[in-house]
């Protein structure tokens, strides 16, 4: 019987163990998420002045680079001024990436190669209507 409570004993321990390794996980995946959120802001505002200052084929193609390139933490969105895509891009990747040991970001990462491709074969006129004027958030 005593084997047994010493065996119960020793089972509730590691529980317990690998309940605070858990939260210290979800508390560390929590502040890197914080961490890597103020940074592609602080990303996105840079560019975003750069973009600002650009002229016509040159913000289509800064938009586009970035998407190719960054576009799994939605910094094309940010440029473009969709904020709110821009954070689901980011937060879905983060996530994603977090939960599938980074396969997952791949898929987000798919979504911002399209979107630069999409942006790139624009004519800068349709870019300028479709996504500047027209607001377009998504493809």
């Amino acid at each position: 019987m005593s084997d047994d409570n010493n065996l119960k004993d020793n089972l509730n321990d590691m529980l317990d163990d690998a309940k605070k390794g858990a939260r210290k996980a979800a508390e560390k995946a929590e502040e890197f998420a914080g961490e890597a959120k103020e940074s592609a802001k602080d990303f996105a505002k840079e560019a975003k002045e750069t973009f600002n200052n650009a002229s016509g084929e040159n913000k289509k193609v800064l938009a586009g680079i970035l998407a190719i390139v960054l576009g799994s933490l939605g910094v094309h969105k940010f440029i473009l001024g969709y904020n709110k895509e821009g954070v689901i891009l980011l937060v879905a990747t983060l996530v994603l990436g977090f939960f599938t040991c980074g396969f997952g970001a791949g898929v987000t990462g798919l979504i911002g190669i399209i979107e630069g491709v999409i942006y790139l074969t624009k004519t800068d006129e349709e870019f300028y209507n479709t996504y500047q004027v027209g607001q377009k958030p998504w493809f």
